[in-house]
């Protein structure tokens, strides 16, 4: 069933587009009627740049299992690195 409700969410990151590489400056997450996956719902996320326009998106629809178990990965993953390696810290040139 779809929720009527969007999470938004202010990120830092990159992801790729079409146009290639832009910077991630938010997200929004909800459950809807996807406009591509086979599925009657789903869990939309989409990854966006709006000082860049609508070319600086990405989206992704997930099935509810899809989604809960992205969220154990990430989880995981970011549990099993030293603390702080995933932070908001500049990695020097070269690195």
């Amino acid at each position: 069933m779809c929720t009527y409700r969007t999470e938004k969410i202010e990120l830092d990151g990159a992801g790729k587009g079409a146009a290639g590489w832009f910077t991630l400056s938010g997200g929004a997450v909800y459950v809807d009627h996807p406009y591509h996956a086979c599925h009657e719902h789903t869990v939309n996320i989409d990854f966006t740049n709006a000082a860049e326009g609508p070319s600086a998106r990405v989206a992704v629809e997930l099935t509810e299992e899809s989604a809960l178990a992205l969220v154990e990965a990430i989880q995981k993953a970011l549990a099993a690195a030293p603390a702080g390696l995933a932070s908001a810290r500049r990695r020097p040139a070269g690195a």
